[in-house]
């Protein structure tokens, strides 16, 4: 069993770690361009090179009608995947979130393999359920929530269709 200063010293123990900091939620989204091209590399085999659990999302652009692909940390549930539209707690939505209240079909990449999701808003019980398996994974999740100015994270459960 390994301590709590065991997990700090590990890669993914560190990234947790860091997801606190303003600095790292400000320069984090700079490296999603180079995310997207390790993710589309390895055919979406690797993911934020493999520090968090990591899916690429396709969604459709709710103004272009194009794909967009973004890659996502999500927390499993059952056979399906839930994901956080945090934006490192900035003030605004994500696009991939408001393209998911648009249309709700998109596709997921896990290690490689893609599948047909719909995504599905959660409320309620049910999302304080996710809430709380999201923070166990993710705790600057809760850092990100107190930056967000108020507004509320939009959480989805994504279910293979």
């Amino acid at each position: 069993m390994s301590t709590p200063e065991h997990r700090v010293c590990t890669p993914g123990g560190l990234v947790r770690r860091l997801g606190h900091q303003r600095w790292f939620a400000a320069c984090t989204p700079l490296v999603v361009p180079a995310d997207r091209l390790i993710a589309r590399l390895t055919k979406g085999r690797v993911v934020a090179l493999g520090l968090v659990p990591s899916l690429l999302i396709t969604t459709t652009g709710r103004r272009s009608g194009q794909p967009r692909s973004n890659p996502l940390q999500y927390a499993p549930d059952g056979d399906a995947y839930v994901v956080i539209g945090s934006n490192w707690g900035s003030t605004r939505h994500p696009a991939w979130a408001l393209n998911l209240l648009a249309d709700p079909a998109a596709t997921v990449t896990v290690r490689g393999a893609r599948v047909p999701v719909r995504a599905r808003p959660v409320d309620g019980a049910e999302r304080e359920r996710l809430w709380l398996l999201l923070v166990a994974q993710w705790p600057a999740y809760q850092t990100y929530l107190g930056r967000a100015g108020g507004r509320k994270l939009h959480i989805f459960r994504l279910e293979p269709s």
